[in-house]
């Protein structure tokens, strides 16, 4: 498991998870062009250790994890930051989805983002989140 974007804890604004660095590098890319903060985890244990120790203000959850299901992370992450909004980041469900609806619904995710991903959207995303 390895870090894929380090930065101090005090400056950790967004938890971006997905075991492919180069979506993790991608979305931490966006972010960081609009002055946003991100630590990336490859893993869903990384990402609960990080959100364990650390305090993020948004989460963007890949869908497709090998090690942890999206329902369930988000629940955790949430746990461990509570009332963090958390993004749904998924190439395999559309935003119109039954489960994804269902989660939305339901409050385990504040929003969606289909892969591939435009840079408009998901700084859109990141900005109402983190805009008080």
């Amino acid at each position: 498991m390895t870090v894929v974007e380090a930065v101090t804890s005090s400056a950790a604004a967004v938890l971006i998870v997905d075991d492919e660095p180069g979506m993790c590098w991608a979305l931490g890319h966006i972010l960081k062009r609009s002055g946003i903060v991100s630590l990336a985890a490859t893993s869903g244990g990384e990402a609960l250790r990080l959100a364990e120790r650390e305090r993020f203000s948004l989460a963007f959850i890949d869908a497709k994890l090998p090690d942890a299901e999206w329902r369930e992370l988000a629940r955790r992450i949430r746990k461990a930051n509570p009332g963090i909004p958390i993004v749904l980041v998924s190439g395999y469900f559309y935003g119109d989805d039954p489960e994804v609806l269902q989660a939305a619904a339901a409050g385990i995710i504040n929003g969606f983002l289909s892969k591939p991903f435009r840079h408009d959207e998901v700084r859109a995303l990141a900005r109402a989140a983190l805009v008080p």
